[in-house]
């Protein structure tokens, strides 16, 4: 499987999942503890992948997402944005509301 198929998979079989630097516990920027900080206070389950033990997808990501940096939140197959969007979207009550909702559609659904 190539990178990019590899990443298709990763977003398709994810309803949440971040792009980042580390982990939630142990981020390795300040951008992606940032974004870490926000999903667990939202308090739903998130999926995430290390881009620095995956060289491959940290190559290839921003180019198949056409966005330069991370972290990167994607939704429902979707890319919602970096640390700066998702820290907007926090603070105006945006973010809560649309990763609750994702994540108690997946629940009932299981």
């Amino acid at each position: 499987m190539d990178t990019v198929e590899k990443i298709k998979q990763q977003i398709a079989e994810n309803p949440i999942i971040v792009y980042m630097k580390g982990s939630p516990k142990l981020p390795s920027c300040g951008f992606s503890a940032r974004v870490a900080e926000l999903m667990i206070n939202i308090g739903e389950q998130f999926a995430y992948v290390d881009i620095l033990q995956h060289p491959d997808i940290r190559a290839e990501l921003p180019k198949y997402a056409n966005w330069p940096t991370f972290p990167q939140l994607w939704v429902e197959g979707e890319l919602i944005g970096g640390c700066d969007i998702l820290t907007e979207m926090y603070q105006k009550g945006e973010l809560q509301p649309l990763i609750k909702e994702v994540a108690a559609k997946y629940k009932s659904a299981e």
